[in-house]
């Protein structure tokens, strides 16, 4: 059985669309059809019925959906069990949004390493609707995310705030000065409904970027400002390269930590006591830029 049909059979099935799956997918749209059709051909049934306005499954698509992640669970947890030389205490598969990696998620398995260094690990970066899918599936165990799901058989943990904070590349920059020199980071629905009210007079401009973190070297070498995460930025702001707007206001993003509830509950409560000290190196390390004492 190929892998790549299983995962493209349940980005379909989670988006309802073969064109969504494939933007996920990184691949064509054609690319997916033709694995669906494949996979259809090898099961003998069809799994999708087709319409102008998306995909939906037929009672075998359904049906084979528990299988195929059944499968893609047995196969990653062989993976990691068999992928080492040694056999390792225990394992943990971790997603995370890309903006929760820098600082926070490598600090994380730094700390899990230093506790257990016989644990194996597996890091992923994806976004939030795929991230909760993959731990339904369980081919994840744990992730990162600013938008957590509730669903049967996982857990929710609020971690802390993450403080987006106004940056440009030179000194002294003013609200009013930000005209034609910004840059709108999309951090979501809550962020933009912030946006528009408190700060009625910056205007959505048209450059707008949904790359998390990366934005920072975008932004770094070019005269543009851009909200970012305080703790992702403070390596930029001490080598003079970027400067808080101080004029604007922060705004206060939750960071979730999202769990599966049949996790081995010894390895939570260390994965659990390891994530928080991260957390509090991080929040030691932005409270002067977030104007804390």
């Amino acid at each position: 059985m190929d892998l790549q049909l299983l995962r493209s059979f349940l980005e379909v099935i989670d988006t309802g669309s073969f064109a969504a799956a494939a933007d996920r997918l990184h691949v064509t749209q054609s690319a997916v059809s033709l694995r669906i059709g494949r996979l259809e051909q090898q099961l003998g049934r069809p799994l999708f019925q087709r319409g102008k306005t998306g995909v939906t499954p037929t009672h075998a698509g359904r049906e084979f959906r528990r299988h195929a992640a059944s499968i893609l669970r047995s196969w990653e947890q062989a993976r990691m069990q068999v992928g080492g030389a040694e056999t390792p205490a225990t394992s943990l598969a971790i997603g995370a949004e890309i903006a929760l990696w820098s600082r926070l998620g490598f600090r994380w398995l730094d700390g899990l390493l230093e506790e257990e260094p016989r644990i194996a690990l597996r890091s992923e970066v994806d976004g939030p609707d795929a991230l909760m899918r993959r731990l339904a599936e369980g081919t994840l165990q744990v992730a990162l995310t600013y938008s957590p799901a509730v669903r049967a058989g996982l857990d929710c943990d609020l971690l802390m705030e993450d403080e987006l904070i106004l940056v440009s590349p030179w000194e002294d920059a003013q609200l009013s000065d930000l005209r034609g020199r910004y840059v709108l980071a999309d951090w979501g629905q809550d962020f933009l409904r912030f946006h528009e009210t408190a700060l009625p007079d910056l205007p959505l401009p048209d450059l707008q970027m949904a790359l998390g973190t990366l934005i920072l070297r975008y932004i770094a070498t070019r005269p543009l400002a851009a909200y970012v995460p305080a703790r992702a930025v403070r390596g930029y702001v001490e080598a003079g390269q970027l400067f808080p707007v101080e004029d604007a206001p922060s705004f206060a993003q939750d960071i979730w930590a999202v769990w599966r509830n049949d996790v081995d509950s010894q390895l939570r409560d260390l994965a659990r006591g390891r994530l928080q000290a991260a957390i509090s190196q991080v929040q030691a390390e932005v409270a002067d830029l977030i104007g804390e004492e």
